[in-house]
């Protein structure tokens, strides 16, 4: 699937963003004896640690005159290794954008066994750094590992593999209070402000917009009852104060494009109301004219305002709600 940010394979400034790419792809704006920075990983979440090997990557790029080309890896499905993949902080598509915004020229997000089946680290090096992406330089974190299922290679090997095929290693220091696994940890325990701390923004789910029981609705608050892709990290139950926007997306509709509102975010069951599904529910701040059915949107956290709490009436229900509303109100402002 190719998800640049305008038609075609490349977006306004020339730079290729391909999701789901196959190994064939890998590389294809490098032309000729053209070389590339390269830089390797996950990068779930886009957090600081990521950015500051992504920043030094695209800088080694522009001081060599070279293309800054960034492959991302997708975690094994969890159908292929069971209880292999933990929550997702940002799906593929989000990702790709967010290291595209830093400056690469070229982002390949690839699916998990995409690559050269089982290939070792020396394999690796050879077929996916030398060959197809023409490696000059290669920048990862200090803790990189690289290699087949086992990821048996680490920075010393690659560096030697490096020596053998032509193309540097540099590294970058590891961010100590910084991680994936920490930021996910942070999130079960609802504490939004302490992961966006470390992603360096609030953190976000995204989803399209699908028919609910319209409660909020019937309340006079209506929101936008969000279906979350598998896997998605969601913050645990409760309130938050946050952010509602639309994001563009090829095949769905392109209604209020760009447009983002402060919002009020419930998570939960709503215990009021027994026997409901969990969900992600947002409502914008005085727009109760949205038509979001079938709208791709985006829904960041920036503060918990409590947990959820079966009420004993209606009334008692939407009494707190407008004051969930208004802390909403003060803290987006």
């Amino acid at each position: 699937m190719i998800v640049p940010s305008v038609g075609g394979n490349a977006d306004a400034h020339g730079r290729l963003v391909r999701v789901d790419a196959g190994t064939s792809e890998w590389g294809r704006g490098v032309q000729g004896s053209e070389r590339s920075v390269v830089t390797i990983g996950v990068f779930d979440g886009v957090h600081r640690g990521h950015r500051r090997v992504a920043e030094r990557a695209v800088a080694v790029a522009r001081e060599r005159g070279l293309r800054a080309v960034a492959v991302v890896f997708e975690r094994p499905d969890e159908a292929v290794r069971p209880g292999a993949r933990p929550q997702v902080l940002t799906g593929p598509r989000r990702r790709a954008e967010l290291l595209t915004g830093l400056g690469f020229d070229e982002v390949d997000v690839v699916p998990f066994g995409a690559g050269p089946p089982g290939a070792g680290p020396g394999e690796f090096a050879q077929s996916v750094l030398a060959e197809r992406l023409r490696a000059a330089v290669v920048v990862v974190g200090e803790r990189f590992t690289f290699g087949g299922q086992d990821a048996s290679g680490d920075v010393e090997i690659l560096r030697t593999l490096g020596d053998k095929y032509d193309f540097e290693v540099e590294t970058v220091p590891h961010l100590d209070d910084v991680s994936a696994t920490s930021i996910r940890e942070r999130l079960v325990t609802g504490d939004v402000e302490a992961a966006a701390r470390q992603l360096g923004r609030p953190h976000r789910v995204e989803g399209v917009v699908v028919r609910g029981y319209q409660r909020g609705r019937q309340l006079g608050f209506p929101t936008a009852n969000v279906e979350t892709p598998q896997h998605t990290a969601i913050p645990a139950d409760g309130v938050y104060a946050g952010w509602l926007e639309c994001v563009p997306v090829a095949n769905l509709p392109a209604l209020y494009e760009g447009e983002r509102w402060p919002a009020a975010i419930s998570v939960g069951t709503n215990p009021t109301f027994e026997g409901v599904p969990r969900t992600v529910e947002a409502y914008a701040l005085d727009r109760d004219d949205l038509e979001l059915y079938g709208v791709h949107v985006a829904v960041e956290f920036a503060a918990r305002l409590r947990g959820n709490t079966r009420f004993d009436s209606i009334e008692a229900l939407i009494d707190q709600i407008h004051a969930d509303v208004e802390a909403t109100r003060r803290l987006t402002s």
